[in-house]
Order: structure tokens, then C-alpha cells, then sequence
């Protein structure tokens, strides 16, 4: 591995993955932006792991050089992989601690290399980072798009905005982008299998400031916004809050609705179904205990019909209830076991900031707690030092 381990590097603040040197197996790179290099603090670093038949391994891993190292800090501090140009090769997009994204294209080789650059100065306040980068195919053509999270400029408050980037022949385009409903964590995918990815947004935040001020297309206890996707970008808007109908319990202040999100198939039905991490939610007299929630997708989008809820007190989820520990601090519907469903992981701030992974199976037509486990940093050899907080992020 290029570079060692040292306090506040923040190896794994963000990742990625892809087959970026196209040898049928996905890669992963690493972002580390709080890196000293040399005199110069917070530089960040990202570094590249090359997957194999074995999984992925340390072995012949490349750090990629920043290329404005003067003009910023923290390469490294988000990260997304796709296909921005349409050429079949994996590119990757890199933030740092300013507005502009650096997307790398061609591909990356053993050595490090890649084809071309592309620098994208992004939609937002410039002297601002932007929040988060999601990738994915909006509008069903060759190249993928990507969703920019950061503070507007059409208002004197600059409000949390979400901006989508269409991928073009030539890469993103910056300047015909399409505004969107905020949230600064963002998901892509088709939920009602028209072709076209739909964006899924989480505005975890309160409906008013602490002074009372509005702020635009939020809810008290948060909101999830559903972009569904068109061959122009974006198509209909749809709002959901847990006064919704349908979807379990109600709109409280600070609940969170929407810390995390994620999409997949639990039932293979062919739509998608959404995950939703409501980390602030209080339980009895455990504060910020949280709940996570599973929506189902049909061929109208996703609904709050036969939805579910989840929390450390429901019977069969490992753990129990307890202040603090933001069951759903992150969120991951993915086929863990190979069946073809969706299965629920959960990530939380468990034992004090230690963190702990929840498995939550699906049995092929709805997620269970039969067959349920948790996966604590010990289990992991993570040293529980220095608040760790084993399932804080994962890879999207």
C-alpha cells in the first residue's frame, strides 16, 4: 500500500468501486484526505486497489496524483466511478475540499496512468466543497450522469441543492445541468423499470431553522424527494414524509427521515425498493436511537403499501434500543447472499461510537429479522480506539 498509516489521514472518508482497468473484476479506490504530504497539510491522497479472483488485495495498489495540489486541499474527499463519456471504459471522479470535480477517464492502468482529464467547476458556491457525488444513468443513454450535492446560488441563504450533470460523448456537461430537490445523500436506479434512473434524495433536515426561517422543500423530521428519470434528465417529482400514507410512523422534529438511503430489489419483481435510515428517531425514552425503514417500488414508482420497520427492539434484529446509537446511520440493499433479492444491511453508531453492522436477510419477498446477525469491530479486527464507527459509510 502506497503511503502508511498516520493519525487523521481519514483513509476510507470515501470510496468508490469499478473495473477500472478492465479486467472483469471491480477495483476499488480509496480516498484519504486528510494525508499530510510533506509540508503540505490535508493534501489528501487516493489510492486504487485492484480486485482479482481472490477479492481485493493490497498488492501493486497506485496512489493517483493530485493535479492541482495548490489549488486545494483534501483530494480525495469524494469519490465516484462511472462511464461519463459513454466509451465503455470506467472514469472516476474525485472532490476535494474547493468546487471543482476532477474527473479522470480512459480508465486507470496498474501504473496509475490514465487517459484523459476532465475538470468540471460544478453548480455550487465556489468557494464551497460540494457535499456529495452519486453516478448513475438518469437518462438511459450510454453515458453516465452525475448528481452534484452542494449550496445554490439562486438565493442569498444558499440552500442545499442537488444538481444533475448529464454524461455526454465528451464528458459531463457543467453547463446545461438540471436543478434538482435537495439532500446531500443521493441515490440512482430505476425504481419502476422504464429504463431511465431515478435520483432519490434525503433531506434529513427540519421544515424551519433554530430562528424559524423556512427552508425550501423540507419537512419537519425530514423528507425523501424521488426524481424520476426521462431521456431529458429529469421527469415527475414525488415527496415522501413519514405522514405519507402508508409509511410507518410520523413526522417528528429532528427524526432524521432520510439520513440514508439506498435502492434494490428485495422481492425480484423487477422494481426497485428503497431503504430509508431514520437515525434520529426517538424510541420510548431511547433519544437518537433510530429505525430504518423499507419502501417497495411498483411499476407507479415507490409507495408506502406493505412497507416495514426496523429497530434494535424489533423481535429478531440483534441489539436493543439504546440513546445514541442511530440504527440506520447507513443504509445498503444488495444481494449478500447471491439468491437474486435484495437484503438489508444496516450500519449504527452502537456502543459509543464503536459502530456495529446489522445483516437483515430477505426471504424473496420482503426483508426479515429470521436469519438476522450483527458483525461487531472486533469480529472485524478493528480496534475500537478512537471511535471508529464501523458502518458509518458504505460504498455506493
Amino acid at each position: 500500500m502506497p503511503g502508511s498509516a498516520e493519525t487523521e489521514d481519514s483513509f476510507g472518508d470515501d470510496t468508490a468501486y469499478a473495473d477500472f482497468n478492465g479486467d472483469g473484476y471491480d477495483d476499488l479506490a480509496v480516498g484519504a484526505p486528510g494525508e499530510d504530504l510533506g509540508t503540505d497539510k490535508d493534501a489528501g491522497m487516493v489510492t486504487v486497489l485492484w480486485g482479482s479472483a481472490n477479492g481485493i488485495t493490497g498488492s501493486g495498489a497506485v496512489q493517483i496524483d493530485d493535479p492541482a495540489p495548490t489549488a486545494h486541499d483534501q483530494w480525495g474527499r469524494l469519490l465516484a466511478a462511472g462511464d461519463f463519456d459513454g466509451d465503455g471504459k470506467q472514469d472516476l471522479a474525485v472532490g476535494t475540499s474547493k468546487s471543482k470535480v476532477y474527473v479522470l477517464k480512459g480508465g486507470i492502468t496498474k501504473s496509475g496512468s490514465y487517459g484523459s482529464r476532465q475538470t468540471v467547476q460544478t453548480p455550487i458556491i465556489t468557494s464551497a466543497a460540494p457535499a456529495n457525488l452519486t453516478a448513475g444513468n438518469v437518462d438511459g443513454d450510454a453515458a453516465t450522469d452525475l448528481v452534484v450535492s452542494g449550496y445554490e446560488t439562486d438565493s442569498a441563504e444558499g440552500w442545499n441543492s442537488n444538481f444533475l450533470l448529464l454524461g455526454t460523448s465528451s464528458g459531463l456537461n457543467a453547463t446545461g445541468y438540471q436543478k434538482l430537490r435537495p439532500g446531500v445523500i443521493s441515490g440512482i436506479g430505476d425504481i419502476n423499470h422504464d429504463g431511465f434512473g431515478d435520483i432519490v434524495s434525503g433531506v434529513s433536515w427540519n421544515a424551519v431553522t433554530d430562528d424559524g426561517t423556512p427552508i425550501p422543500y423540507s419537512a419537519k423530521g425530514g423528507k425523501v424527494w424521488i426524481t424520476y428519470g426521462s431521456q431529458y434528465g429529469v421527469g415527475t417529482i414525488q415527496g415522501i414524509t413519514q405522514d405519507t400514507s402508508g409509511v410507518p410512523g410520523s413526522s417528528e422534529t429532528n427524526d432524521q427521515f432520510g439520513h440514508e438511503l439506498d435502492l434494490g430489489d428485495v422481492n425480484g419483481d423487477g422494481f426497485l425498493d428503497l431503504a430509508i435510515g431514520v437515525a434520529g428517531e426517538n424510541i420510548g425514552s431511547a433519544t437518537d436511537t433510530g429505525t430504518v425503514l423499507v419502501l417497495y417500488g411498483n411499476a407507479s414508482g415507490i409507495t408506502g403499501s406493505g412497507s416495514q420497520s426496523f429497530h434494535q427492539d424489533t423481535a429478531g434484529v440483534p441489539g436493543s434500543n439504546e440513546k445514541y446509537d442511530m440504527f440506520g446511520m447507513d443504509v445498503k440493499l444488495d444481494d449478500v447472499t447471491g439468491d437474486g433479492k435484495a437484503d438489508l444491511v444496516v450500519g449504527t453508531g452502537e456502543n459509543d461510537g464503536n459502530g456495529n453492522l446489522v445483516y437483515l436477510p430477505s426471504n424473496g419477498s420482503k426483508i426479515t429479522a429470521t436469519g438476522s446477525r450483527a458483525i461487531s469491530p472486533s469480529a472485524l479486527g478493528v480496534s475500537t480506539a478512537g471511535y471508529p464507527v464501523v458502518g458509518a459509510n458504505f460504498a455506493d
